[in-house]
């Protein structure tokens, strides 16, 4: 026993001098420009050029690095879109430890307080998002958020501007970190590209995050400004198409002593044209060709303040004005070509009306002495307006030169409110253990009033009321842990959801109410300081909108009319996602894989008109299906071949079971059967950015896009694909820059598609893909940098104040 406890005694002393005559670096690494912390920045301590060390930064920008011999070391400091930092280490026994704060500066430099875009884009991957920082490459994409947007990796745009994330469309879009009312698809295409600092995708969120969106959140995070002294920038161009299109955009910002004054207005306006048509193959041979135009104006109006009322208090204001204005005209062409007493059909439609959304937006940020200790407490209110009226005259010419001509108006007027409450607390516990909680309310009340007007048969007349409002109240807490190699993250968000549909004032009524448990949970292992394991967890809701959900007329042709579905039930999803992510010496590379499991899937049905004896019209609607399993990986690259070329390719596929009613025309029994149809639904994209740089002036860029064919259970559509070419000059010492794009240059992007549900047809629908957009940005004004640190809702992180929205 005495040789034991001896020999337990020798080791412990031996140990004991050890860690005394080892020594310490640590420090926080933070943005030059506006002083945020860089999370997830590689940080080496070398002896004479070989790594003996190394870690990541965390959440905070915040590293240490223990157990180093007292000698002299180089310590380098590196993160993709910023500059290398290197420094020298000298530890000694006068000296254990050694502290850096140490503020990278972007690749292209701020100058003169002005926010210079960088050259490139970057990708990075985070412990529960992947995030793009949109480069000059990406701008030089369009005119909008909404043109960029196929550019990014798992993220497509439909013909109708409608996103999905990897391959689903129930995704939640987010403008710095806050919902609105605005359609999604509307809002992307006002908003300029050269706007847009960062995209995040959100794929997994975690509990503090609302549960909306199955396939995850996307995140749009623009400039912000707040440099003392007045500053701005104007960002104009042109779309050339059928049509030219046009859109400008003015930044303006004032900050002096206290107060942060900033505005911004933006215009989109011009005309857009589509093309479609549809073969029925069954015997009837009818031919559906349809010719849509729009011709949109749109303006976006912010003004606001920020008041420092101290180091520690900060009280912000500002509202958002969004006004639109639109003339849909659908001319539909429907010919029979084997019907003996039917020779044609023709349809004039027109949809026309303004909308108008208001947001007003009130925050209190309070800070702790203890750094990273938070409280913020955010109000948000939004009124939404939209009036349509809508003019359908149809004509039908038979064999005999008759012909029967029916017109009738349309009136809809929608009105939403939406009211938020919220507050969030983050309180790092120690160096290693972080814990956050938050509240919020929200109320959202909803009302759509629809009235038909036949002139010439009143009997057709209809007037319907239908209100729609949605009660949520949460709370979520998260707690997080980090070690030397190995971090986790666990949550939980309370929610209790109440919403009550009502149709004529009674006459049919929905109500659900019910309290759900949505859990998360990360784990993240750092394998060495360039390379990064990441599993997760999290349930997802998807509840239906109110398009989804009101049984009034969406859209209409002869032969199929849109409606909702009031008795939709919400779908829920279990997600786990594995990701790894490897720092190169000249970029990076992450790729992972993911399972989902959904109940009760809402899904888009088409069936029978039970009121038409001819079999012909059909219904669009939305219904509940059972549950599905469904998986995929991705993966995405940014390398720097040479200082003149980089490139950025990515791939992603998803695989999903698909159950859905369809229905099939008998010809025996003379009515269409009900099927139940099973599919496996496989979709697979690829992308490749690549840039060419001649010079510090000009610059040219290459990108191909490939989407393969997916088999549905109502569809099947056709691959996609497209290659774009552009060139970009800048000028006046980087303060100026024009750009030039060439997209989908050999005119092949078109959405085509072919089906035996309710009967054999096929078709496809082109848009103005092929397009040729110019475009300038200025940026003007100077001063120091003293960025607000303003809390974003959504994203719970920090950010600079002022800006666009």
């Amino acid at each position: 026993m005495k040789l034991k406890f001896l020999l337990f005694a020798l080791l412990g002393v031996m140990a004991t001098a050890k860690a005394q005559n080892t020594g310490t670096v640590s420090g926080k690494i933070t943005e030059k420009s506006n002083s945020m912390p860089i999370s997830y920045a590689t940080v080496s301590i070398k002896d004479n050029g070989k790594v003996v060390s190394g870690v990541n930064s965390d959440d905070n920008g915040d590293f240490i690095i223990k157990n180093l011999a007292l000698k002299s070391y180089t310590i380098e400091i590196q993160y993709i879109g910023f500059r290398k930092y290197i420094g020298s280490v000298v530890l000694g026994e006068n000296k254990k430890e050694a502290t850096f704060k140490v503020a990278l500066e972007e690749e292209a430099t701020q100058l003169k307080g002005v926010n210079i875009v960088a050259e490139r884009s970057t990708m990075e991957q985070k412990i529960d998002r992947k995030v793009i920082t949109v480069g000059k490459d990406l701008t030089t994409a369009g005119a909008s958020a909404s043109d960029i947007m196929n550019n990014i990796p798992s993220v497509n745009v439909d013909q109708d501007g409608k996103l999905s994330l990897r391959g689903n469309s129930n995704v939640r879009v987010l403008i710095d970190g806050r919902p609105s009312n605005i359609d999604p698809a509307q809002l992307l295409k006002q908003i300029p590209s050269t706007s847009i600092k960062k995209i995040e995708l959100i794929t997994n969120p975690s509990a503090k995050y609302n549960p909306e969106g199955m396939s995850g959140i996307i995140n749009v995070i623009l400039h912000k400004n707040a440099n003392t002294g007045f500053n701005g920038s104007y960002s104009g161009g042109i779309t050339f198409g059928k049509t030219a299109k046009y859109n400008q955009s003015l930044d303006l910002n004032y900050k002096t002593g206290k107060v942060n004054f900033f505005g911004n207005v933006g215009q989109n306006f011009g005309m857009y044209e589509n093309e479609g048509e549809i073969f029925r193959l069954d015997g009837q041979d009818i031919q559906q060709r349809l010719d849509i135009t729009n011709d949109n104006e749109s303006y976006l109006y912010k003004i606001g303040m920020d008041y420092f009322i101290n180091d520690n208090n900060t009280i912000s204001f500002y509202t958002n004005q969004n006004k639109f204005e639109g003339t849909g005209n659908v001319n539909t062409d429907i010919d029979y070509l084997n019907n003996p007493t039917i020779r044609n059909i023709f349809q004039k439609s027109q949809y026309q009306g303004p909308s108008k959304t208001e947001t007003y937006n009130l925050a209190y940020k309070h800070i702790f002495k203890k750094e990273g200790h938070t409280l913020d407490f955010e109000a948000n209110y939004s009124d939404s307006n939209e009036d349509q009226k809508a003019l359908f005259d149809t004509q039908t010419t038979s064999t005999a030169n008759t012909s029967d001509n029916i017109v009738y108006n349309d009136f809809i007027k929608d009105d939403q409110k939406l009211s938020t409450v919220n507050v969030d607390y983050v309180n790092p516990l120690n160096d290693k253990t972080t814990l956050e909680a938050g509240a919020e309310a929200r109320l959202t009340r909803t009302e759509n009033n629809y009235n038909r007007v036949n002139l010439e048969d009143p009997d057709q007349n209809q007037i319907s009321n239908y209100t729609y409002d949605i009660d949520i109240y949460s709370a979520y807490v998260t707690f997080g842990q980090k070690y030397k190699k190995f971090s986790y993250q666990l949550g939980a968000r309370f929610e209790s959801y109440k919403v009550a549909a009502n149709l004529n004032y009674g006459q049919t009524k929905f109500d659900d109410d019910y309290i759900t448990l949505y859990p998360s949970a990360y784990l993240t292992y750092n394998l060495n300081e360039k390379n990064v394991l990441q599993l997760s967890y999290s349930r997802r809701v998807d509840r239906p909108s109110l398009e989804q959900t009101k049984p009034i007329r969406e859209f209409s042709t002869p032969l199929v009319t849109s409606f909702g579905n009031q008795e939709l039930r919400p779908q829920f999803t279990n997600s786990v996602e594995l990701n790894y992510t490897k720092t190169l010496e000249k970029g990076s590379f992450t790729t992972g894989v993911f399972v989902r499991r959904t109940n009760d899937q809402i899904s888009r049905i088409l069936y029978p008109d039970k009121d038409d004896p001819s079999n012909e019209k059909q219904i669009m609607s939305f219904i509940n299906n059972d549950s599905n399993t469904s998986y995929g990986f991705e993966a995405s690259a940014n390398y720097k071949i040479a200082k003149w070329w980089d490139v950025q390719p990515s791939i992603d596929f998803s695989s999903i079971k698909q159950e859905g009613i369809v229905f099939t025309f008998d010809p025996v029994q003379g009515k269409n059967i009900p099927e139940e149809r099973n599919v496996t639904t496989s979709a697979f994209n690829a992308r490749m950015n690549s840039n060419f740089k001649v010079n510090k002036r000009i610059s040219f860029l290459l990108f191909g896009f490939y989407r393969g064919p997916v088999n549905e259970v109502q569809n099947n559509r056709k691959e996609m694909y497209k290659m774009d070419v552009g060139s970009r000059y800048t000028l006046l010492d980087n303060k100026m820059n024009i750009s030039v794009r060439f997209n989908d240059v050999f005119n092949t992007m078109r959405f085509a598609f072919d089906s035996l549900y309710p009967y054999p047809q096929t078709g496809q629908f082109t848009w103005e893909s092929q397009t040729v957009y110019l475009g300038l940005t200025y940026n003007f004004g100077g001063g120091k940098s003293k960025t607000l640190q303003r809390k974003q809702r959504e994203d719970n992180t920090n950010k600079g104040g002022g800006g666009m929205f």
